[in-house]
């Protein structure tokens, strides 16, 4: 398409006629194609048997590996296809070779399961993980980032846009610093994958996690990993199987020559097809229009919720073109830094298809506006949140994760 045709969108999107959703941070309304997909594949192993499906759908479930590369301007054999985001992440991280001494640098605003994982190879390995300093506006502060860089430096891993509100940290800019010192870099691409435009050649990450549920749309249980080619060599899976080597000789054995050596065998098919699907959809519409209107709606709700009695809007400009996000709360005194924990998301009731969420007594409101909501939709978003008694006595955040999805 290369533009939004937002009445196509929603016609292809089932779920549109059921509710007003805005909670895509967490997972999102898949369109029809991907459905039928999925279930027409799950028809055919209830029809023929699960292996005599796989064979016959081979070039429906082969078609999300091209399809992952084009969405991050890789190559298809630097994409393993994974169940989720998490072992996708985790197969990379667990891949690198730690010891004492190594050091592992982040930032503040880091994933909290990422960090669980940095603490135990810590304590498992004598390695030691830094979170860097915030910048004025709450991203990782690059200056700092390149002032902490010396030989003992094994990775440099960035939460791209944190789950716990809605800044974007500077990737590029990081990727920059790690070319330069020529450490290895994961980028943990969870929340900005198919809402924003990524390419990890401009990126400069070697490593890169992401899951199919949120900004593509695609079915749960699903994402990828895209691994450098010349990062291979540099990383050793923790698991292995029949897939992901050969056993060559009773004393040795041969890893996949590309990324797939850090996948397993045995995988949801139906998944993996409807994952292939999502992304070839998001890739029509092109990911510059959908990132686009993302901004523009982000500029609208958060209009729409400034203007109410009660809501301040306040709003830090996340680099030169990181400016569509913002902090909403009751009180007139301006945050000196952003939220640091984590509200529940904002879910949807199916009576009159009503947004609807929990204010909780402490935290912050996160929000996600997807990209194919009607400015009904909007409007009656703002009209619940300007009737809710909890805005003139709770903090209320509008999650930006810059919310692209349909």
């Amino acid at each position: 398409m290369g533009t939004i045709e937002l009445d196509k969108i929603r016609a292809e999107t089932p779920g549109c006629a059921e509710v007003l959703h805005f909670n895509n941070a967490g997972t999102a309304l898949p369109p029809a194609p991907v459905v039928d997909a999925m279930v027409e594949h799950l028809r055919l192993e209830a029809s023929i048997g699960g292996y005599e499906a796989a064979d016959r759908a081979e070039s429906s479930a082969e078609r999300a590996y091209p399809a992952a590369a084009e969405l991050i301007g890789a190559n298809r054999d630097e994409i393993a296809i994974m169940e989720n985001a998490t072992r996708a992440w985790g197969m990379a991280f667990y891949g690198i070779d730690f010891g004492p001494g190594d050091r592992i640098l982040t930032s503040r605003a880091e994933y909290a399961s990422n960090y669980i994982a940095y603490l135990q190879v810590t304590r498992r390995t004598g390695a030691s993980v830094e979170p860097i300093p915030n910048d004025e506006h709450g991203q990782i502060d690059v200056g700092a980032l390149r002032d902490a860089i010396d030989e003992r430096v094994k990775l440099i891993a960035l939460t791209h846009v944190p789950t716990n509100g809605g800044l974007v940290n500077p990737a590029e800019e990081v990727g920059r610093v790690a070319r330069e010192a020529g450490v290895l870099y994961l980028l943990d691409a969870c929340q900005s994958a198919g809402q924003l435009d990524l390419d990890v050649e401009r990126i400069g990450c070697g490593l890169l996690s992401t899951t199919g549920r949120k900004y593509l749309r695609g079915p749960r249980g699903t994402g990828f990993l895209y691994v450098r080619r010349s990062a291979m060599p540099r990383l050793s899976p923790p698991m292995l199987d029949l897939h992901s080597a050969s056993w060559t000789a009773p004393d040795r054995y041969e890893l996949c020559p590309d990324a797939r050596r850090f996948e397993s065998w045995e995988c949801a098919v139906a998944g993996k097809i409807g994952l292939g699907v999502a992304i070839d959809y998001a890739l029509r519409i092109g990911l510059p229009a959908i990132e686009r209107r993302v901004c523009d709606l982000a500029a609208e709700l958060r209009a729409r919720l400034g203007a109410i009695p009660g809501v301040v809007c306040a709003t830090w400009a996340f680099g030169a073109a990181e400016s569509s996000r913002s902090l909403l709360r009751a009180s007139s005194r301006r945050p000196s830094s952003p939220p640091s924990r984590r509200s529940e998301s904002t879910w949807t009731s199916r009576a009159g298809r009503r947004p609807c969420w929990t204010c909780p007594s402490v935290g912050w409101r996160p929000w996600c506006a997807p990209r194919c909501t009607t400015t009904t939709a909007r409007r009656r978003l703002t009209a619940s949140v300007r009737r809710s008694r909890c805005c003139a006595r709770r903090r209320v955040c509008d999650h930006w994760y810059r919310s692209a999805v349909v």
